[in-house]
């Protein structure tokens, strides 16, 4: 796919979207070719891409203008009303983020730190004495789903209808064999959208007779300044993280161990030193930038750094670039496991910044941490290219080999 920049002062076409199997192994190269060609694209079939650190905060600054409510009729996913708070702008957006941000808090997600510890573990002893396993079904898939199931209090042998719900809204493709626009597809996917909200109304209808010490039932007894969830909100809250806090958790472990299995000295720092752990995550979050981009439509005609927007257009915010921009951040190129002030925007930027970053986080210090106590040396299996889709940076199979301690 070709991209050519939406100014008159450059002329040039760039095909940075070439997603060869070392591009997707290695995008920063790519994500260089997008700024150097301008900070605002247009691409074909795309709308505009925005490359740099600062065309991307000049679209947050304005959520008014640069909608990620909008994003709705575009981006559906079996889903029936907007996923909250990602698809609800302001002034609403802040009535439901004083809701939901204490209860996504650091102080609650640490909570979850011993459990996530024995989720880790337990995922270990499955294949640890065997030398090797597939990192993918048998880690990084499976562990962000079982979190999830238990943060809401939910039995983890619901684990295969989690996965199954899963992939039916964000790859029905793969599981129908067809392509994303046939009928059968979205027929399929908007079934499993039907089974996602009859799956936790059912839930919800038990925590409404009983609470629980779980997620769900704060849901159903927060209150502020007079404002309550409504049964409506909590299945899509529970939509959104659903699709978007496993998923890319899963991308984000994928990426972090494949970029580790390349770069052996950086592994062994962190086997050596683990309080490396915590800036070592934020770190292969900037470099990695395993959500590659997000999404707003334009609600009225705009510019950003002079560049002309029309009412309508998909604007595309690329955080791998804007993430190793180096004239927002001049050692961008340099992967630092020590750094420590790091603002990157892998959890995206603005009013909706991502909710679960919190728990995200949690998930990938613990899974780091203890990975390291158990099997320090690790690579691909020989004979193995991994190569990553592109959006949310994923793998159908990760084999891989190890030493286990």
């Amino acid at each position: 796919m070709e991209a050519t920049t939406d100014s008159d002062a450059h002329g040039s076409e760039v095909n940075v979207f070439d997603l060869d199997p070392e591009t997707s192994r290695h995008p920063q190269q790519m994500y260089r070719a997008l700024r150097d060609t301008a900070p605002v694209l247009s691409v074909d079939g795309m709308g505009h891409v925005l490359t740099t650190r600062e065309a991307a905060q000049e679209c947050f600054r304005r959520p008014d203008v640069f909608s990620s409510a909008a994003t709705q009729t575009t981006l559906a996913m079996g889903t029936v009303r907007p996923l909250i708070p990602l698809q609800i702008d302001p002034p609403d957006h802040v009535k439901y983020r004083k809701i939901l941000d204490p209860l996504f808090a650091p102080r609650h997600m640490a909570a979850l730190e011993a459990p996530v510890v024995s989720l880790v573990h337990e995922r270990i002893d499955s294949f640890v004495d065997r030398g090797e396993c597939d990192f993918s079904t048998e880690f990084s898939v499976p562990l962000p789903s079982q979190v999830f199931l238990t943060l809401l209090g939910l039995p983890l042998s619901d684990l295969p209808t989690f996965l199954r719900m899963k992939d039916g809204v964000i790859r029905p493709d793969h599981v129908v064999g067809k392509s994303r626009q046939h009928p059968d597809t979205v027929a399929y996917q908007d079934e499993i959208g039907a089974s996602i909200y009859a799956y936790f109304d059912e839930v919800l209808d038990e925590r409404e007779v009983e609470r629980r010490d779980d997620l769900l039932s704060r849901f159903l007894d927060a209150e502020v300044d007079g404002h309550r969830l409504t049964r409506d909100d909590i299945l899509d809250v529970c939509f959104l993280f659903l699709i978007a806090g496993l998923d890319t958790v899963s991308a984000s472990l994928y990426c972090f161990f494949g970029y580790l299995c390349e770069h052996p000295e950086q592994r062994r720092q962190l086997v050596a030193d683990p309080s490396l752990v915590p800036s070592a995550v934020e770190e292969l979050l900037r470099w990695e930038s395993p959500v590659g981009s997000i999404a707003r439509v334009a609600t009225e005609d705009a510019e950003i750094l002079g560049c002309p927007i029309r009412k309508g257009d998909m604007v595309g915010i690329s955080l791998g670039s804007i993430d190793t921009d180096e004239a927002a951040l001049p050692d961008a190129y340099d992967v630092r496991f020590d750094r420590e002030v790091n603002p990157h925007n892998a959890f995206g930027g603005g009013v909706h910044r991502c909710l679960g970053s919190h728990l995200a986080r949690l998930e990938l210090r613990v899974a780091l941490r203890e990975w390291h106590t158990r099997i320090p040396e690790y690579s691909v299996k020989p004979g193995h290219e991994l190569v990553y889709t592109p959006a949310i940076r994923s793998l159908d199979t990760f084999p891989m080999v190890f030493t286990g301690r």
